[in-house]
């Protein structure tokens, strides 16, 4: 080590911020629509029959989102190859 500290500017910070946050969205996104138009419609079936089993709000949401991911798992892994190439080029611009 030659004692010589680089640090990253707040420009790069952010980009790599805004980056990650997008990606995160991006990838979880078509999970959590799923699972909360799921939610809405076992609430709405067990408020109109007056249900209130616990599992019967758990397993829908979770076979859907399964189903989603299996879905899109070309998708979710495409983007995070991406993110991940993303991230090691931002690596080697930072040391130079």
């Amino acid at each position: 080590m030659s004692g010589r500290t680089e640090r990253m500017e707040q420009s790069e910070v952010i980009t790599v911020m805004q980056d990650a946050i997008t990606t995160i969205l991006t990838v979880a996104g078509p999970m959590l629509i799923v699972a909360m138009v799921v939610g809405l419609i076992v609430s709405v079936f067990q408020a109109t029959t007056q249900i209130n089993e616990q599992t019967l709000a758990f397993v829908p949401k979770i076979v859907a989102i399964l189903l989603t991911l299996l879905l899109t798992a070309g998708f979710v892994l495409t983007n995070l190859t991406e993110f991940t190439e993303r991230m090691y080029g931002y690596v080697g611009t930072m040391i130079k």
